[in-house]
């Protein structure tokens, strides 16, 4: 029994200590939504969605993408997806060298989180820490818009993800 409630206790412990930074960066902000984005049927990352009160998504106001990798990418791999998906959106996207500063490879566990601050500007934490904050026109809709815009690569996730 002993031995039982330690192994419960020590896997609860790496998750408090995993908590998202949303508040301090969004006060008053709350999960909407979450949803799996999968790729031939393999899991590659659970993603959240942080909104004002939990509220609809508003394009007029801040909110934040939380995405929790459960494969390896490489630094290239996320760079490269990111730039064909806003492409392929019609969105323009910053340089190849802004977004390799602001990835890095990812392992299971690993976490970035997205966050808006008007339309021109998105400050990127990984694992709870500032990796850097793209200031460019848009590109909180060009960057968002991979996730819950419109023309996503998954409708199904997108829904999940807006709640």
């Amino acid at each position: 029994m002993r031995k039982m409630l330690l192994t419960l206790w020590l896997l609860t412990v790496p998750a408090a200590g995993l908590s998202s930074p949303v508040q301090s960066l969004l006060p008053g902000a709350e999960q909407r939504g979450s949803a799996t984005f999968r790729l031939f049927g393999l899991p590659v990352y659970q993603a959240r969605l942080f909104t004002q009160d939990a509220g609809p998504l508003d394009w007029a106001q801040d909110f934040g993408i939380e995405l929790t990798y459960q494969r390896r990418l490489s630094q290239d791999d996320l760079v490269e997806a990111t730039l064909a998906e806003m492409q392929r959106l019609g969105h323009s996207a910053p340089s190849r060298g802004r977004f390799e500063t602001c990835f890095q490879d990812v392992a299971p566990g690993d976490r970035y989180l997205a966050v808006s601050h008007g339309p021109d500007r998105v400050r990127f934490l990984r694992n709870g820490r500032t990796a850097c904050t793209l200031i460019q026109p848009g590109i909180k809709r060009g960057f968002m818009s991979i996730f819950v815009g419109e023309n996503t690569r998954s409708a199904r996730f997108t829904r999940a993800l807006l709640g």
